[in-house]
């Protein structure tokens, strides 16, 4: 679950706030592998969440792994060692995040927004301007 993959991220930091999934991002989420499909669609949608919830974020990254690995069941994905980029700064990030079987259609999503990430830390936890 570590291996970073920028391929969708570009096209969630600049869809609108309800995130709707076009053809070329589903196409897209077709070619990962479904570990991988569920882990980058939770991703997203918790983009969308941050944006809607709470004035002021503009998340342009979510890692859902930098302070600890992610458990996955089926269709789930929990973590509370996730983070998010928001304006240049880290913040903490848990989430929990179900799908439809097929890893395309996010069905339930609980999220909490953490601590900002000192910059300090960065670097032991692979994060980046």
């Amino acid at each position: 679950m570590k291996t970073a993959i920028p391929l969708l991220v570009g096209v969630c930091a600049i869809a609108p706030a309800a995130f709707a999934m076009d053809a070329s991002i589903r196409r897209q989420l077709s070619e990962l592998d479904p570990q991988t499909r569920l882990e980058q669609r939770c991703d997203m949608e918790a983009m969308s969440r941050i944006r809607k919830a709470k004035e002021g974020y503009q998340p342009d990254k979510v890692i859902a792994y930098s302070f600890g690995d992610p458990t996955t069941s089926g269709n789930m994905l929990k973590t509370k060692g996730a983070v998010f980029r928001s304006k240049g700064e880290w913040y903490r990030l848990a989430f929990r995040c179900e799908t439809s079987p097929d890893h395309f259609d996010v069905t339930a999503f609980k999220f909490k927004i953490g601590d900002l990430v000192p910059r300090d830390a960065w670097d032991e936890h692979y994060l980046y301007d």
